[in-house]
């Protein structure tokens, strides 16, 4: 039985995140993560004001001492770090790149009653399976994911 304790803890963030602080967003991804990255993309080419700033945490020289966040919690589920240093995970981290892009419409459509729940559901699971779903299930021994890097451009 599969455990929904990611799930209640999106939850939690999503009630406590309802203010945004202020920009610029240091977005933590995993760029090889071929789903992640193609999101990143679209995410900058879009990001006309530079709103936000990405950081791929897969590439061997990323410091994760940086931000104080291990490499196994950076690839459990997304997070990001406000300017004032506030981190937010999951669902909070796409609703402020949307924000931030001129997507708001899709942050408040995904803060609908009815649509919140499937949607913190649909990333948790992706989440959990994101390694599987992009045939890298190889790559992740004891807890830790030995990724690939990006070719994108990172911190």
């Amino acid at each position: 039985m599969e455990s929904h304790g990611d799930d209640d803890m999106e939850r939690e963030s999503l009630k406590s995140e309802e203010k945004m602080t202020p920009y610029p967003l240091t977005v933590l991804f995993d760029g090889a993560c071929p789903i992640c990255d193609r999101e990143i993309a679209l995410m900058r080419r879009l990001d006309k004001r530079r709103l936000l700033i990405f950081c791929d945490c897969s590439r061997s020289d990323y410091d994760p001492a940086a931000i104080d966040i291990s490499r196994t919690e950076l690839g459990r589920i997304i997070h990001a770090r406000w300017a004032d240093g506030t981190i937010i995970t999951g669902v909070n981290v796409f609703r402020a790149m949307w924000e931030a892009v001129g997507l708001g419409f899709l942050a408040r459509l995904t803060r609908l009653s009815f649509i919140e729940p499937l949607v913190v559901k649909a990333y948790a699971w992706f989440a959990r399976n994101r390694l599987r779903l992009t045939a890298r299930v190889d790559t992740c021994v004891e807890s830790t994911c030995k990724a690939g890097h990006s070719n994108r451009h990172s911190l």
